[in-house]
């Protein structure tokens, strides 16, 4: 039977950060158990469309997941468990931010079958978390994850951010040093990119917005990938470190042109070679899927090349690489001929690497791997 991972989203947070962009709000907590019964009505749904499927990752993500009760997430659960063939040894993950989870909430989750959880820290620096607007406090944030660890969580992620305003090279090295000290299984690394829209991109544009200079976010950039190797964190994506057998097997799918689907507004799937994205507004959301209506706002086939462009740089993002034969049966084609030029001219800036079957990203290539990914867009 064919696996296929699940992405549930969450679109509510305590309080929007400085920086973020992705799809989610606050204040509006009289949507919480109306969205959730309208992601019941989702998830329920589609049972019928995964009935020759195991599910073999969830991931509930956001905005802030853990905002909502533990009855809620449960009904989501429940629902979930009820609609699809669920594998026994499924990961099934939540991001949480520090402040939003107690011990009892930790306990529930992982009572109704959570098995990894995703804090977002972004920094230990005290100033660092006031700049950005997070809602936790340094000394949460280490608290949190020694109870969850304490009730039962053994896969836990850390989230850390570098290039954050006012950051120093030596402040990251405290906070991967702190996330290191607390054993977690996994970290990721993300380096602060200013989106259109934000809080921070209005500040950039009034000149109030302070960045570390280039030198200094890349000196960051070396140390996050020296540093967490040298502490048994190994890297298996471009952001990511696990220690062995921890890797975050539902972002994997992503990278590995996997199936997967989105349930929840702006969630997105791949199915069946198609992407499809829902409708991004909440309200909206909740009215269509009480109408019985598909929430899809979205729907396409990628043209064959662009689908190939995409295999292939998702595929870079990891350590391991593409298999060049994985590429060849699934679009029919000699991945060399194709790409020969792209291939010829990245090989020669040494970012890539090739053998006879697999290609990947260098050390180089890995620092600007967007170079390399534009390569081979059509």
């Amino acid at each position: 039977m064919m696996k296929v991972g699940l992405y549930i989203h969450i679109p509510f947070c305590q309080q929007k950060c400085l920086y973020c962009d992705f799809p989610s709000h606050a204040n509006l907590t009289n949507l919480y158990q109306p969205y959730v019964a309208a992601l019941c009505r989702e998830i329920s749904g589609l049972g019928g469309v995964l009935s020759g499927c195991i599910v073999d990752t969830i991931y509930i993500g956001g905005g802030t997941p853990t905002v909502l009760s533990v009855n809620c997430l449960s009904q989501i659960l429940e629902q979930v468990h009820d609609s699809f063939s669920i594998e026994k040894t499924a990961e099934i993950s939540i991001e949480a931010n520090p402040g939003t989870v107690d011990f009892g909430k930790l306990l529930a989750l992982r009572a109704v079958g959570v098995n990894r959880i995703s804090f977002g820290v972004q920094t230990f620096e005290e100033s660092l978390l006031l700049s950005i607007g997070r809602i936790h406090s340094a000394t949460q944030g280490v608290e949190v994850v020694k109870m969850a660890q304490q009730a039962g969580f053994v896969n836990v992620n850390i989230d850390l951010m570098y290039g954050l305003p006012g950051q120093t090279t030596q402040q990251l090295s405290d906070s991967i040093l702190q996330a290191v000290e607390l054993d977690v299984s996994h970290i990721s690394v993300y380096g602060l990119k200013v989106e259109d829209g934000t809080p921070f991109a209005i500040m950039q544009q009034q000149g109030a917005l302070h960045l570390p200079d280039e030198d200094t976010d890349e000196a960051m950039y070396e140390l996050t990938t020296q540093l967490l190797p040298q502490k048994g964190l190994a890297r298996y994506e471009i952001s990511n470190f696990a220690k062995i057998g921890y890797e975050c097997h539902h972002n994997l799918k992503y990278w590995q042109y996997q199936p997967y689907i989105g349930i929840g507004a702006a969630a997105h799937s791949f199915w069946q070679k198609e992407r499809l994205a829902n409708m991004t507004d909440v309200a909206a959301y909740i009215r269509a899927i009480e109408q019985g209506l598909l929430p899809i706002a979205e729907r396409e086939i990628p043209e064959r090349s662009t689908a190939m462009a995409e295999y292939v740089f998702l595929a870079l993002r990891t350590v391991q690489g593409m298999s060049v034969q994985k590429f060849n049966d699934y679009f029919n084609a000699d991945f060399f001929t194709y790409y020969g030029d792209a291939i010829a001219r990245l090989t020669g800036k040494s970012l890539i690497l090739t053998t006879k079957d697999r290609i990947f990203l260098t050390e180089i290539g890995m620092k600007y791997g967007n170079v390399v990914f534009r390569a081979f867009l059509p």
